[in-house]
């Protein structure tokens, strides 16, 4: 798959492993798969299948065995680490599931903490109105240990959407939370998409999370195995039984 504009993020023949020799292990065997701009991917597969080491091998957390990780032409495995850190903080937002935030950084220094560390100055309308669709305007002032799981959830969200990414990278960033809290977080990256444009990759195990997104892509073994379109959680429930998920 060659690079194009169609494509926020391009994998060609990626290829991930652990260790060598007897003990090693190969999590991702060749794959290649392309994230489209402007749209929702949910990653689904069982345990062990290489649906986190795909987020971070896309996302230039973790550099591949062997192949190409192409994002606005440029290979990622190619650009030397500290551009490849800027570059994330700049064109990349993340949500994960353990939150990741400053214990002791209040919400709104956690969301505004990727300018303070790129030295970039916030667009501060542009952040109030991430903290307004986020639902924190009257918690700010918070530190995280004052606030809900979900609450904390949002504000990695508000931190993620602060920097007008192209991409967000979400892995299970509803693992954590109760069926409410959840809803509004996939609401959130649905209206990251669906309202400014962006593109979200998101890692679940959740059937009815995988309905929030425009394509699912099933992993099994290191390899893509199939592909839904405008999927509904039943439809992935079913795909999932037959492949004895």
């Amino acid at each position: 798959m060659a690079p194009n504009d169609s494509y926020v993020v391009i994998l060609e023949r990626i290829v991930k492993s652990y260790g060598g020799g007897s003990a090693g292990v190969r999590a991702l065997q060749g794959i290649s798969v392309g994230f489209r701009r402007r749209a929702f991917t949910a990653v689904m597969g069982p345990s062990g299948s290489g649906k986190s080491t795909l987020l971070h091998c896309a996302a230039g957390l973790d550099r591949p065995t062997s192949g190409s990780v192409w994002l606005a032409g440029r290979d990622l495995a190619q650009i030397p680490e500290p551009e490849l850190t800027e570059l994330r903080r700049r064109q990349m937002g993340f949500v994960f599931q353990s939150f990741n935030l400053v214990e002791s950084l209040t919400a709104l220094e956690n969301i505004t903490l990727p300018f303070r560390l790129s030295g970039m100055r916030p667009d501060r309308a542009w952040v109030r109105e991430v903290v307004a669709r986020t639902g924190l305007t009257d918690r700010v002032r918070h530190r995280p240990a004052a606030l809900s799981g979900g609450q904390q959830q949002r504000v990695a969200l508000a931190r993620a959407l602060a920097t007008r990414p192209e991409i967000i990278f979400a892995d299970e960033p509803t693992g954590a939370l109760d069926l409410e809290s959840g809803r509004q977080v996939l609401g959130l990256l649905r209206e990251a998409v669906d309202d400014y444009g962006q593109s979200v990759v998101m890692v679940t195990h959740d059937t009815g999370a995988a309905a929030y997104a425009d394509q699912v892509v099933f992993l099994a073994d290191g390899r893509v195995v199939d592909e839904i379109v405008s999927p509904s959680a039943e439809a992935v429930a079913r795909r999932m039984l037959a492949f004895g998920w």
